[in-house]
């Protein structure tokens, strides 16, 4: 393919960014400097629409870039992994869970797996699965994560 029919292309550049405290740095600065987008651009919309999240929680964003440098870019619910810790309030998961002689690193209740699927529902990719489906993804997470779900 040619170099000018790549450039009429959008590119989509995939990130996780800490609500509200995105700066120039990496991976914000690298990934958009190199297609000709200035970062602090990003920074400031990215920080104004994060500001209702708790600072630091780990935001993934998908900019799309158009062949005149312009952007746009929509942010999902943080990772279900992240969520997962914070409910059940560990900092690390112990592996998978069930294997003898390995404590579980957590619990969660039926509740909190259901708090976690409502959240990543309202998620553009998975508007279409209903609830308990994406409860039972969660459910799979806890268990790699040796977080123990508990009735």
């Amino acid at each position: 393919m040619s170099k000018n029919a790549a450039a009429g292309a959008a590119q989509i550049v995939r990130l996780v960014v800490p609500a509200g405290k995105a700066t120039a740095a990496p991976p914000v600065g690298p990934a958009l400097g190199a297609r000709g987008v200035k970062s602090i651009d990003f920074v400031k919309d990215f920080n104004a629409r994060t500001a209702n999240l708790t600072p630091g929680t780990p935001t993934p964003v998908l900019i799309t870039i158009q062949p005149d440098r312009t952007f746009t870019f929509i942010t999902k619910s943080p990772p279900t992994s992240y969520l997962i810790k914070q409910a059940a309030g560990v900092e690390l998961g112990s592996g998978e869970t069930g294997r003898p002689n390995v404590p579980p690193a957590g619990t969660l209740s039926l509740k909190h797996v259901y708090e976690i699927a409502r959240i990543k529902q309202r998620d553009e990719s998975l508007k279409g699965v209903g609830l308990e489906s994406i409860a039972r993804s969660v459910v799979g997470s806890c268990k790699s994560a040796g977080v123990e779900v508990v009735p």
